[in-house]
């Protein structure tokens, strides 16, 4: 069973419970333990670094005649003396090393159960990056057959269904899609190392987003043979929920230590200032004396303190909204790591229908690789759909260090707005017209003054286009005398409307703004803080991001203006009763969701037959809650009854 609890974009906070029920917070990674070598024993894993899941080879357990027999005597938690979940390899990687391995897909499954595995592992193929496209189109066949195969005969062990297709999108769509309607737990990404050892990352995410377009979303998505340390961040908020790790123990015999920014020899090394809980107080000169098993094991326990440093910061950063932040940080720590940063510009469409409306805090610009993500495409493409300027004349004015605009600028836009203009900032993100200007993400984005030459061009281009689009002429800003006389208009009204359209579409606002409009606003910030249309409260506008929420009027006049499924999740009938009183509605109790609603969109809850009953926020994505069996598909904020008992 898997829960998402908190996400940011495709990154996700969950809870994996196993079928003996062992829990795994997400994202988490697994130390791969060699049953014959264990250089941190399972336990030290658990009870000192805090892993909770572990990976072992089920293969070479089979094969060792001791290490069989003690499996199958205790169990193979009690062999390792490992409390927490345990997953099985099967050999595959094993064919990829060597060639081939002398076993069967149903004797790997029925020893893995035999032995008491968690999560256990189809004997799949791996395909290799070179290898033809019909070579692989066989091989994902024959992983699909056995993952059949093995989903049938797994009992009460959880499967790995593992998504194979080499370099191919279309085959790791496909592989994802049909093992999607099988009964497996967990979709791992296969064959997927030789692209990382090559640092072919702008092929790994070809793989990863490819894979994930297919996926069942009840399911964590194991990205199998990751775990570098500077890979983890990228790889979590490419959706990611599962990694592990052999390096860490490998990477000690070399005398190779892992960090954030790299892998490190030890004789190239020129300081040691590791303050992990095994390098602390230890110089390098001591380091490089020290006994080699003394050193082996050493180095393997600092490269897993890295490795829990980095996933203890990936959790911070996705609860603070900030992954796309860490994410660009760590893939300027490798030029292929950026390369991996770009290709993924590829994959707006799709990131955009997980990335949230908002996030809290603010925006950090990185570089020219910000631009790229998601909220931007949403907002140049709902400023070319739902943006409807008060005047047909734009004046454009330079960003300056202040924000919101329209406060650093006061006296400026209130000139162009008397003579009959609409002002329009140049800013380094694009163009932001002055009612939109307080809304995320206009304000709430830190940008350096001194932009890079890429951000500077393609900011005037995208301006200098929406101009075209919306304005009959336009001059520059510079050009308005202040002290222009002329009627002044409301723009406190044209705001509100303006990002009603914005946030909701324009057939929306116009049902939320008819009649007589009147705003109540903050008495400290001046800001608009409630909208009522004929004395009826629709809205109120979040100070935080400049967004609405719903009221309960709001959602009957949407409900009656807009065709379904517009902004609607419908619930079950034994639901209808607890939503009314404000309580939230779990994914397994949705009937259907407005495909085009994202996290953290305005909802209306209704009933089957399109009553409206409360409204709310959404927490998981339409394509996710369908597959879902736990979890909050809606945070209600309102519920009908609720609101009148108010």
């Amino acid at each position: 069973m898997f829960e998402i609890v908190r996400r940011d974009g495709m990154a996700r906070l969950g809870k994996f419970t196993t079928t003996a029920g062992r829990e795994l917070e997400t994202p988490a990674l697994l130390p791969v333990v060699n049953p014959k070598i264990k250089t941190v024993t399972p336990r030290e894993l658990y009870d000192e670094f805090g892993f909770r899941a572990l990976i072992t080879n089920s293969y070479i357990i089979k094969n060792t005649e001791a290490l069989n027999k003690e499996a199958r005597e205790k169990g193979l938690h009690e062999m390792l003396d490992f409390p927490g979940v345990i997953m099985t390899d099967s050999g595959t990687f094993q064919s990829h090393m060597y060639g081939t391995v002398p076993l069967t897909n149903p004797e790997i499954i029925e020893f893995q159960k035999a032995i008491g595995t968690d999560i256990g592992t189809v004997l799949d193929i791996f395909t290799e990056p070179d290898w033809s496209e019909e070579k692989t189109k066989e091989a994902v066949d024959t992983t699909l057959e056995r993952t059949k195969e093995a989903a049938a005969m797994k009992g009460d062990m959880m499967i790995n269904g593992v998504i194979q297709g080499s370099v191919y999108n279309n085959l790791r769509t496909y592989c994802a899609s049909k093992e999607a309607e099988m009964d497996i737990d967990v979709h791992p990404i296969g064959g997927v190392v030789p692209l990382m050892e090559q640092y072919r990352y702008a092929e790994l995410v070809d793989v990863v987003m490819s894979s994930k377009m297919g996926i069942n979303h009840n399911r964590p998505v194991h990205l199998f043979g990751a775990g570098h340390p500077m890979i983890l961040a990228f790889a979590t908020l490419m959706g990611c929920d599962l990694f592990d790790s052999a390096s860490y123990a490998k990477f000690a015999k070399d005398d190779r230590m892992l960090f954030i920014d790299g892998t490190f020899r030890l004789q190239d090394m020129q300081s040691h200032d590791c303050q992990c809980p095994a390098c602390r107080g230890i110089s390098l000169e001591e380091l490089r004396k020290m006994d080699k098993d003394a050193r082996i094991k050493l180095i393997a326990r600092h490269n897993l303190y890295e490795i829990k440093k980095e996933l203890a910061l990936i959790r911070r950063y996705i609860l603070e909204g900030r992954l796309w932040d860490l994410a660009e940080q760590r893939c300027r720590s490798h030029p292929a790591l950026l390369d991996g940063l770009r290709r993924l510009k590829e994959y707006r469409a799709f990131l955009e229908k997980f990335d949230p409306v908002s996030r809290e805090g603010g925006l950090f610009y990185t570089g020219e690789e910000t631009r790229n993500r998601p909220v931007f495409y949403r907002y140049n493409n709902r400023l070319k759909t739902r943006y409807i300027p008060f005047t047909d004349k734009a004046a454009v004015f330079e960003a300056t260090e202040g924000k919101p605009y329209s406060r650093a600028m006061q006296a400026q836009f209130a000139a162009a707005r008397k003579l009959g203009y609409t002002p329009v900032v140049l800013s380094p993100l694009g163009p932001v017209p002055e009612e939109l200007d307080e809304m995320y993400p206009n304000a709430q984005s830190v940008v350096p003054m001194i932009p890079d030459a890429r951000t500077e061009a393609e900011a005037e281009e995208w301006t200098a286009q929406f101009v075209m689009d919306h304005f009959k002429e336009s001059i520059e800003g510079a050009d308005i005398p202040e002290d222009a006389e002329g009627e002044l208009p409301d723009i406190d009204v044209i705001r509100a409307k303006a990002v009603a359209r914005y946030q909701f579409g324009n057939e929306a606002a116009d049902a939320l703004f008819r009649g007589e409009i009147s705003l109540k606003k903050s008495r400290k910030t001046g800001k608009i803080r409630n909208v009522f249309s004929d004395g009826e409260h629709v809205l109120s506008m979040r100070a935080g991001d400049g967004l609405y929420t719903l009221r309960m009027e709001g959602a009957r006049r949407i409900v009656s203006a807009c065709p379904e499924p517009r902004m609607r999740v419908a619930v079950m009938d034994d639901a209808v009763p607890f939503v009314q009183k404000g309580r939230n509605v779990f994914a397994q109790f949705v009937l259907s969701a407005d495909e085009s609603l994202v996290p953290k969109d305005e909802v209306i809850v209704t009933d089957k037959d399109g009553t409206p009953l409360a409204t709310g926020q959404m927490l998981l994505v339409p394509s996710e809650i369908m597959f879902m069996k736990k979890g909050i598909a809606v945070k209600v904020r309102s519920g009908k009854e609720k609101e009148e008992d108010d």
